[in-house]
């Protein structure tokens, strides 16, 4: 029994048939990572700006220079996230349709390049003065959500999303969907100063 041909056989025809009941194999798609967020908890936020908000409890407010001089520049960051919610404040001078053109400019000329869609949502709260809009923007632009609000009269504030990444809607939507949960609350609960 130790025929040297017979066991090269015995070899052969198992491999042949291991190479034939093989089945083909097929890549998995690929995947995001899952996201974990926190809970939805607010703080309120006050300094030397005309205005008050809530902003959540897992983002850090930072001021931030700008090339203007102008105060109530700042930004939440989200560091665990690598998102920054940008926030810009303008006095009204007389120039409420500068301000409003400017934006509509900004989003729907440079934001809008990478857009697939851009969808308005508007808010109003005439009690408190509070006049907002803001932009979902889908597709792979820089920026998912534009937003801002105003008295219509006196005081002016733009917002931004943007995240530390390579803009890609599929992958951030879940991050796009959470921290705009959170700009609608900004807006809701936004107060202006008594001047």
């Amino acid at each position: 029994m130790n025929n040297p041909i017979i066991s090269l056989s015995l070899v052969l025809f198992s491999t042949l048939c291991s190479a034939g009941c093989r089945q083909n194999e097929t890549p998995k798609p690929r995947a995001y990572f899952r996201i974990s967020f926190p809970e939805k908890k607010y703080v309120r936020y006050e300094s030397e700006c005309p205005f008050v908000f809530e902003y959540p409890v897992y983002a850090q407010p930072v001021a931030t220079a700008n090339h203007t001089g102008e105060p109530c520049f700042f930004n939440l960051v989200f560091p665990k996230y690598k998102a920054t919610i940008h926030l810009t404040y303008k006095k009204i001078n007389n120039d409420l349709n500068v301000l409003l053109d400017d934006d509509w400019t900004f989003v729907y000329k440079k934001i809008a390049q990478k857009a697939d869609a851009i969808e308005p949502h508007h808010y109003e709260d005439p009690k408190n003065r509070i006049y907002a809009t803001v932009y979902d923007i889908k597709g792979n632009a820089a920026s998912p959500v534009q937003f801002y609000t105003t008295d219509s009269v006196r005081h002016f504030l733009r917002g931004s999303l943007y995240f530390g990444t390579r803009p890609n809607y599929d992958s951030l939507a879940p991050s796009i969907h959470f921290f705009r949960r959170d700009i609608v609350h900004l807006i809701e609960t936004f107060r202006w100063k008594n001047d």
